[in-house]
């Protein structure tokens, strides 16, 4: 529907056998428009046909219709609804206006089975009411996922904790290295100036000399090579025993997890979808049961005030008659054709009543079962993927530690090759040794050893500082981690205090336009209705939880002009309809409902008298683009602001 108020943008609404009304079109222009009449006149039912094509389920076909329809059209847009009986019930098709018709339901199509106003009175779940437009799935949602980035860089922070602890003992061992080194050259340099001293004294030839440090220097190579294998022999060692204690952990941590049959997961599937079955059959039911009640208290109004009108033309004389007629009425039943009382068929009313409450209670307990069930699918899931993660983890290790329990037998194998050829080296060392040459020869392989020392102690400390500088470069990130970690905590603890601050200000607002309502009605024994949220111990399912809720409370106020709290209970049933209406009305103007919905219906006002109602409807038509209410002719005159006014549906 435009908000635009021309000759445009007036709505043409057109409705076929919805309720009571047969066929019927009428235009509606923007402001108020007043549906004035007695009971009985199709005004709930064109009420119900707009509620119908604007996308609410919470439509009737008529009793003898195969199919009826609903549509609206305003500026060259047509919204559709077309109901269909079938097998099954009603079927409901077409183009709405709403995709999503829950808020429109819970607090702009307000008609006396309204579920916000019905929900005071009935003392049901005031927060579920309140709180159901507000999409509390997706802050659940963004909650696990915050909770699951936290968890990554908590698992970063953890790792750089591990090596934080590694790096002052890598220091230190690289100062140790170099005092070893500076060390080591410093005997090498001796060990050097000793060798050119003990050369100059010695008479040999050439050829010998040579002969004897080729042979040296062999043998340096091969010592050399040989202490390369044992260190990555030891290092292969140490690596296996990680290896081997990993695949331990893995395997307790296996171990630990509950083993779960493939059957059990096949059975909550089946009954999951036992119970979703269920519950579409329970509540195809209680929708059908709804239509037949709507249906069966709709043609019992029209019965009803059809009698009231043939006997308000009773003079006094007669009044005694006249209630006695009244309190013992047949009527014929508008499905069998015979004569009834109506008592009966109130007393069946009330019974399919009880029975759509028993349906209520069965699609609750079949909720909580199904929510049972999903947590338990949800954690078997859950158990399962970290089963196959540690298993997946496992076969790596044990994958990792096979190659390289192979990899050492080679070292080992390449160790003992070598000590052999070090060995014959040594032997052939000796043969070139002579009392002239032992001397210097011993020399030779102290210097020899020295040097391979040295490498060794470089080589390590070349391998200390990369290590060092790599832990420095990773601390590095450090400081971006933590802030990272705040931030996300910090958006985690608004989420989680975003529902709790929704419930308050939810119930700050209620309050405030329940104020403003009961201003505007000006009741001088109802001095304030307000909410408060408490805290409160219930079943889900079959555990027990702790779960906010809102609860009503009713400030009354004496002829002596002395306040006092009240209860629900305590109302008379007019003043219970007035709480319901000013709840509703005031989720109305807290949900802002005339942002998404163009639309206000109003209907069974008969608990507030004509002024009252002037002042409503004068005040909410500054809020809605177009309200439509509902009014028996002496009520109706008071609304002076209706742009459109009709009288015959």
């Amino acid at each position: 529907m435009p908000n635009v108020e021309t000759a445009e943008s007036t709505a043409t609404v057109y409705v076929k056998n919805i309720g009571g009304i047969a066929q019927a079109e009428v235009d509606i222009s923007p402001g108020v428009t007043v549906l004035e009449g007695r009971n009985a006149t199709n005004r709930t039912s064109f009420l119900r046909a707009i509620m119908g094509v604007m996308g609410s389920n919470k439509v009737t076909l008529k009793g003898d219709a195969e199919e009826g329809r609903a549509e609206l059209t305003a500026n060259g847009e047509t919204y559709t609804r077309v109901l269909r009986r079938t097998a099954d019930g009603v079927a409901l098709s077409g183009d709405p206006y709403l995709e999503d018709p829950t808020l429109a339901d819970l607090f702009a199509f307000l008609l006396e089975s309204n579920e916000a106003r019905q929900a005071v009175a009935q003392k049901k779940d005031l927060r579920e009411t309140i709180m159901r437009p507000v999409d509390t799935d997706r802050i659940q949602s963004k909650i696990d996922r915050l909770e699951q980035e936290r968890d990554q860089v908590d698992e970063q922070l953890k790792e750089l904790d591990g090596l934080k602890n590694k790096l002052p003992g890598l220091e230190e061992r690289r100062t140790e290295l170099k005092t070893n080194i500076e060390q080591k050259r410093a005997e090498l340099t001796d060990k050097e100036a000793k060798i050119e001293s003990m050369d100059a004294e010695i008479d040999e030839t050439r050829a010998e000399k040579q002969e004897l440090e080729d042979q040296l220097a062999d043998l340096r190579d091969l010592r050399a090579d040989l202490d390369d294998i044992r260190s990555e022999i030891e290092l292969q060692e140490e690596s296996i025993g990680s290896l081997r204690q990993e695949r331990v952990e893995l395997q307790e941590e296996l171990a630990e997890l509950p083993e779960t049959p493939m059957g059990d997961h096949q059975h909550l599937e089946d009954e999951v979808a036992r119970l979703r079955e269920r519950k579409q059959t329970l509540e195809t039911k209680m929708s059908n049961l709804q239509n037949v009640i709507q249906f069966n208290e709709e043609m019992l109004g029209d019965t009803d005030e059809t009698t009231i009108d043939a006997l308000d033309g009773t003079d006094e004389t007669d009044s005694k008659l006249t209630d006695q007629l009244l309190s013992d009425t047949s009527i014929t039943c508008w499905t069998c054709g015979s004569e009834i009382k109506r008592d009966r068929i109130e007393g069946t009313l009330n019974e399919l009543q009880d029975v759509r409450q028993d349906y209520l209670d069965s699609i609750s307990e079949v909720e909580a079962d199904l929510k049972e069930l999903r947590e338990q699918q949800r954690e078997r899931e859950s158990q399962q993927q970290r089963r196959e993660k540690l298993e997946r983890r496992l076969n790596k290790t044990e994958s990792e530690l096979e190659r390289r329990q192979g990899t050492l037998e080679e070292l080992r194998g390449q160790r003992d090759q070598l000590s052999e050829e070090i060995e014959t080296a040594e032997q052939e060392v000796e043969q070139l040794e002579s009392e002239d040459f032992s001397a210097v020869l011993d020399i030779h392989k102290e210097a020899n050893q020295i040097e391979f020392d040295l490498g060794r102690l470089e080589s390590e400390l070349d391998d200390i500082t990369d290590r060092i500088s790599n832990i420095e470069d990773r601390l590095a990130e450090e400081s971006e981690l933590r802030a990272r970690r705040d931030r996300i905590q910090a958006d985690l603890q608004d989420q989680r205090t975003r529902i709790d601050r929704l419930e308050q200000e939810a119930v700050e607002r209620f309050n405030g336009h329940m104020d403003e309502v009961l201003e505007i009605l000006e009741y001088n024994n109802l001095a304030r209705i307000w909410i408060e949220r408490v805290e409160k111990t219930v079943r889900q399912g079959r555990a027990k939880a702790e779960q906010t809720a809102f609860e009503i409370h009713v400030v009354r106020t004496t002829d002596a002009n002395v306040t006092y709290e009240d209860t629900i209970d305590h109302l008379s049933e007019s003043e219970r309809e007035v709480t319901g209406l000013v709840f509703a009305l005031a989720g109305y103007l807290v949900h802002e409902v005339h942002d998404q919905v163009p639309v206000m219906l109003l209907d069974s006002l008969e608990a507030i008298d004509s002024e009252r109602i002037a002042e409503l409807v004068d005040y909410f038509s500054t809020h809605v683009e177009y309200l439509i209410i509902a009014l028996l002719p002496e009520d109706a005159q008071a609304i002076s602001t209706a742009d459109t006014r009709i009288t015959d549906i």
